[in-house]
């Protein structure tokens, strides 16, 4: 079982909206923040959202006002709502889990954004 999964990647034309889903494996047993990273073809991973357990968010600033990510502590579970999409988030989305020193990856959904 994978410790991290991810869920609702998709196809979409520009200016529309998909939402992402990430669970953690039960078998981790305290998580200090998930988060989504992405990486597009021929650019470096980078640090899309993330949110602590306690609540606290920060976004990348491509997509501050457009994106949103939430998240349920007990479900081990956040989502991340992604509205008036471009062609520029076009890009593998990874779900990350950090507990500890530990770091869990998912395999990554992929979201096209055609123009």
């Amino acid at each position: 079982q994978l410790p991290v999964v991810e869920s609702g990647g998709g196809l979409v034309q520009a200016g529309g909206s998909l939402r992402l889903s990430c669970a953690a494996s039960r078998s981790i047993f305290r998580i200090d923040a998930m988060g989504w990273y992405r990486r597009a073809p021929g650019k470096e991973r980078e640090l899309v959202a993330r949110i602590t357990s306690g609540g606290i968010t920060n976004y990348a600033d491509s997509v501050k006002g457009r994106f949103t990510i939430s998240g349920d502590n007990a479900k081990k579970t956040v989502w991340m709502q992604m509205n008036s999409l471009q062609p520029d988030d076009t890009a593998v989305y990874y779900c990350n889990a950090i507990s500890g020193y530990q770091d869990y990856w998912g395999q990554g959904t992929q979201v096209t954004v055609s123009s």
